[in-house]
């Protein structure tokens, strides 16, 4: 068995004081100390060998390995396996090799800065990623904590929750917690006008203003919520899909006939870090794609150019499939190949060409068939009645 030789430390703002004696002991003897110029700050006063971030950042398990067979600290903020650099370095260098050392991250500080239970918040960062990934989590009440990038990433969140109806929001700025030069901004998203320090944890407090639109996290956005050219899988239908889909975390999706991208962006917002990949041969339907995964909080949507099967050459192995476009019994065994075990896949067509393949691939395979039927209620002149769409003949099969 590998004996760990990497430690990775997290430290706050009291520096070594706020360290256990075990974390601090290990900083006092290293002979090499890799972290940013803060971590450097808060650790001055001991003497070794200072290695700053690496830019860029994936050169850091190369550097890393160059010092092996010394004794090597990494110093980052807080907890390293919460939203730090500790999990990329563990999956690089190998979980075996790496001790962690957990301080109080700046999510349990915030919270109780704030007075909230740490179940009863969203805990998210902006450090590194688009701040646009809070969108799905912003809902009436929802309380979210959120790691900055800078101090640009306040007013970036403002306008976020302004944008989308939620300009009656409080947001707090919780500066340098724990330390000397703590501070707290306090205002409105609608309202946000404060200059804040660079390191900060951001908690939003989230409230609508009249006449917002609220799109939760549960499959079944209305079709207004996305930019289409009227091909869409229809939200009622779109969220008995995504149930049969069943997106968990960090799965990977396949969704074949992207379109406008609504399956891929709401699998991709009913769990986290679920991750999706769309094929699409139209430039058009890909930009529409792209935007509205921008506009509702998963702007990492993996956008291919092309056509099933050719396009599925190389791809990561999902855990699902969806095939909304171009079902054939080619693109469906290359699917079924490539699925992971105990995966799914559900196919909907609305063509009779399609359905006399998928009901050949039913007969063969098993798996449930289902028709669906949707009427929705409309204008009739000064009255209402009912207009029928499309019916969609649904087949759902589990590896």
């Amino acid at each position: 068995m590998t004996s760990p030789w990497l430690h990775i430390i997290g430290i706050g703002e009291d520096g070594l004081d706020g360290l256990s004696r075990s974390a601090a002991t290990l900083v006092r003897s290293a002979e090499v100390i890799v972290g940013g110029e803060r971590h450097h700050g808060l650790s001055s006063e001991v003497s070794a060998e200072r290695v700053n971030w690496p830019t860029p950042f994936d050169t850091m398990v190369s550097t890393l390995q160059g010092h092996k067979g010394r004794r090597v600290v990494v110093l980052v903020s807080g907890d390293p396996l919460w939203y730090s650099a500790g999990n990329k370095i563990g999956q690089k260098i190998g979980f075996d090799e790496v001790t962690f050392h957990p301080h109080v991250s700046a999510f349990q500080l915030a919270a109780s800065r704030m007075g909230w239970p740490m179940d009863q918040v969203q805990t998210l960062t902006a450090h590194g990623r688009d701040p646009e990934k809070i969108i799905p989590f912003i809902a009436p009440g929802a309380k979210l904590l959120v790691l900055s990038k800078d101090r640009s990433t306040p007013a970036s969140i403002a306008q976020i929750l302004t944008g989308k109806g939620f300009g009656a929001s409080r947001l707090s700025v919780l500066a340098h917690m724990g330390g000397p030069a703590e501070q707290r901004f306090e205002g409105t998203a609608a309202d946000w006008t404060q200059d804040v320090p660079d390191f900060q944890t951001v908690a939003v407090e989230c409230h609508p203003v009249p006449g917002a639109q609220i799109h939760l996290r549960v499959p079944g956005l209305p079709d207004d919520a996305f930019q289409h050219d009227g091909n869409i899988t229809k939200q009622e239908v779109r969220a008995t899909t995504l149930a049969k889909l069943g997106p968990t975390l960090g799965a990977v999706l396949w969704d074949i006939g992207l379109g406008c991208g609504s399956i891929s962006i709401e699998w991709m917002r009913a769990a986290r870090n679920a991750r999706a990949i769309g094929i699409e041969p139209r430039a058009d339907r890909r930009a529409l794609a792209a935007a509205n995964a921008l506009a509702l909080g998963v702007p990492e949507l993996d956008i291919v150019e092309g056509s099933a099967p050719d396009a599925l050459m190389g791809l990561e192995p999902p855990d699902a499939v969806f095939i909304g476009g171009g079902l054939s019994e080619a693109v469906f065994d290359l699917c079924w190949a490539s699925l992971k075990p105990h995966g799914r896949l559900v196919a909907n067509t609305v063509t009779l060409e399609s359905e006399r393949v998928l009901l050949d691939l039913a007969a063969r395979h098993g798996g449930d068939l289902v028709r669906l039927s949707v009427d929705r209620a409309t204008d009739v002149g000064s009255m209402r009645g009912w207009k029928p769409l499309m019916p969609v003949i649904q087949w759902s099969i589990r590896k």
